[in-house]
């Protein structure tokens, strides 16, 4: 999964400036195995965006995108989206973050699903576990999904490293973006393709190999 994760990032950015981020020994051995350049961090990392941050520190830079491993299906075209918006935000945009139109009910009701909703000019409004937005009657119309792909300016993940604690409604919800939202910092979402399947538990494996065979 790693490396077909790997492999679709390869397919925009060059390997000099690609990081796999891990705290585990068996990540680092196949990053060595395949040659994908890794790095070291705490195990006490509360979060991914933590984890970035970390590595952050060793390599200076304004931006910093995050693609997460249990996207292995991730579309390099979404990629060149997310690199072509940090160059396009306004100033006060300090984090961005990708979706997807969600197309199945069963993701909808979901909660490893996260989805989100948007104002009129695509800045995030809320990001949640629950079936949102929906009727009075609980009914799925239209829906959005979240997708592991994220770009923070330098300053962004400092605000958010320095919190020793996940905020209230990251902790109750499980999603690191609404440490962002929380805090104030501006996230722009930018649509990008569906892709394939995000791998959050045994039954997302399963689909995903039978979408291999297939």
């Amino acid at each position: 999964m790693l490396r077909r994760c790997y492999e679709q990032v390869l397919k925009v950015v060059p390997p000099s400036r690609i990081i796999v981020a891990t705290d585990d020994d068996r990540i680092a051995e196949e990053c060595r195995r395949y040659d994908m350049k890794y790095e070291m961090t705490s195990s006490h990392c509360l979060t991914g965006t933590d984890r970035v941050a970390e590595v952050a520190r060793r390599y200076p830079a304004a931006w910093y995108v995050n693609v997460q491993g249990d996207e292995p299906f991730l579309d390099p075209q979404g990629l060149l989206s997310m690199l072509s918006a940090i160059n396009s935000v306004t100033s006060d945009v300090a984090v961005i973050n990708a979706y997807a139109d969600l197309n199945h009910e069963s993701d909808f009701r979901s909660t490893s699903v996260p989805k989100v909703v948007v104002d009129l000019s695509g800045r995030l409004l809320y990001i949640s576990r629950a079936s949102i937005p929906t009727t009075k009657a609980l009914e799925y119309l239209t829906a959005s999904r979240q997708i592991g792909m994220y770009a923070f300016r330098d300053t962004a993940l400092l605000l958010f490293s320095e919190q020793q604690s996940k905020t209230p409604l990251e902790s109750i919800e499980d999603i690191e973006i609404l440490r962002f939202l929380e805090l104030g910092v501006k996230v722009q979402m930018i649509q990008v393709p569906p892709g394939g399947i995000a791998i959050d538990t045994p039954e997302d494996l399963l689909r995903a190999q039978r979408f291999l065979r297939s």
